[in-house]
């Protein structure tokens, strides 16, 4: 079991607990933080505190992480499409359709299910026994490359790369109408939909996030988009693009627009990832090829 220990300086005061953590060690996510706070797990000069706690200088923190315990989900025989492989990461390149992870009305055919089957007992555990390697997510419906992690050091590493931004994130969509500039920024905070919380939105509440876009091609009533993520918040370019009136083709969640054509959700693929290998700091871009329905549908509109 890992234990942590650290003082409060001067710089981090009136700061909130949980945010005060996520600073200090990045290789955790804010979710798990606060789990932990919730279970009492977190203590500031020997007592626990709740979240919303807002640190004094000198308030003596200590948490433990739990060892990572033995995941009760099932591996399963699920082919991977797989890009990239060694002994710290290896990026799959995920179908359309398939979750990334188990969670509520999803405990079977996850790529975690098929990573477990694929990798045994080499995934890192620090996101829990329902994430083992899970380092990012993709959407369900979004196709393409997503990393996961086979230890805990290269968990640490791909997260704070992640946190500093400083992962190249680039994908190719089809939105609806015919954006007329070659290309372009969106820069607005996206948060949790005020009135429905499975829903993100723009609101000045959430959190900063940066897309920037060019156009591939133009059709009649459609736009074919690289999208470069400066951030990476939750359904990041789909609310950024129905923000301007531009959502996605197939987006059932965020376009009022329903599609002329039969698809499984937006048309979106999560094209390359370039980062710092974990063990050797090498800089690597990895590409997933474009999906068979993003061909046939660019056909199509062409």
């Amino acid at each position: 079991m890992d234990e942590f220990r650290f003082s409060i300086t001067e710089e981090m005061e009136e700061e909130r607990i949980d945010k005060c953590i996520s600073m200090l060690i990045d290789s955790l996510s804010r979710s798990y933080i606060q789990k932990l706070i919730r279970e009492e797990a977190v203590t500031v000069n020997g007592r626990p505190v709740k979240g919303s706690y807002r640190v004094k200088t000198d308030d003596e923190v200590a948490f433990c992480l739990p060892k990572a315990v033995e995941p009760s989900i099932e591996a399963e025989d699920i082919p991977l499409d797989i890009l990239y492989e060694d002994r710290d990461i290896i990026v799959v390149n995920k179908p359309k359709g398939m979750v990334v992870h188990p969670a509520a009305g999803h405990y079977s055919g996850t790529l975690v299910n098929a990573l477990m089957y694929h990798c045994g007992s080499e995934l890192s555990g620090i996101n829990g026994c329902m994430r083992p390697g899970i380092v990012h997510r993709i959407d369900r419906d979004t196709t393409g490359s997503l990393i996961v992690c086979k230890n805990d050091a290269a968990h640490r590493a791909i997260a704070a790369q992640l946190k500093e931004h400083s992962i190249h994130r680039k994908y190719l969509a089809v939105c609806h109408g015919v954006i007329k500039e070659e290309e372009g920024c969106i820069d607005k905070p996206v948060g949790r939909h005020p009135a429905d919380r499975k829903k993100m939105a723009v609101t000045p509440r959430g959190k900063r996030a940066v897309t920037h876009y060019r156009v591939l091609q133009r059709f009649e009533k459609y736009t074919y988009l690289e999208c470069v993520l400066e951030t990476g918040r939750t359904h990041q370019i789909r609310v950024h693009m129905a923000s301007v009136g531009h959502p996605l083709l197939g987006d059932a969640v965020y376009s009022p627009i329903p599609s002329p054509y039969r698809l499984e959700g937006q048309v979106l693929h999560a094209w390359t990832l370039g980062f710092r290998h974990p063990s050797t700091g090498e800089y690597m871009e990895i590409e997933a090829p474009l999906p068979e329905y993003m061909k046939r549908l660019l056909t199509v509109l062409r």
